[in-house]
């Protein structure tokens, strides 16, 4: 995924058809949300708790798109670049857990 570019898509999206982006704070709502329907989901289908019928033919490829594309919209409002971040992120978690992962008996 080309996170820059995928900015870019999502800024040209709210110029065409969103007229602005919604302010930050409802973003972050909305974020909360759509996580929720993620949470809902996994939780259901595999998890213990039992799927209602009506939520059976929820995509779950879908919502996770959801959720990307608020961050997108909160990174964009707050001037954040994404591709930066997360590459920075990124080098800041092979640094730390290098080794981490593999000494973890609970992953064995």
């Amino acid at each position: 995924m080309d996170i820059k570019n995928s900015q870019k898509i999502v800024d040209q999206w709210i110029s065409e058809y969103g007229v602005r982006y919604f302010n930050v704070l409802t973003n972050m709502a909305q974020l909360t949300e759509e996580v929720g329907e993620v949470a809902r989901i996994i939780a259901r289908r595999y998890g213990e708790q039992s799927e209602k019928e009506e939520d059976k033919n929820k995509d779950l490829g879908e919502e996770l798109a959801d959720v990307i594309f608020v961050v997108i919209c909160l990174a964009n409002q707050t001037n954040i670049d994404l591709q930066e971040a997360f590459d920075k992120k990124l080098k800041v978690k092979i640094k730390r857990d290098k080794n981490r992962h593999y000494q973890n008996k609970k992953l064995k």
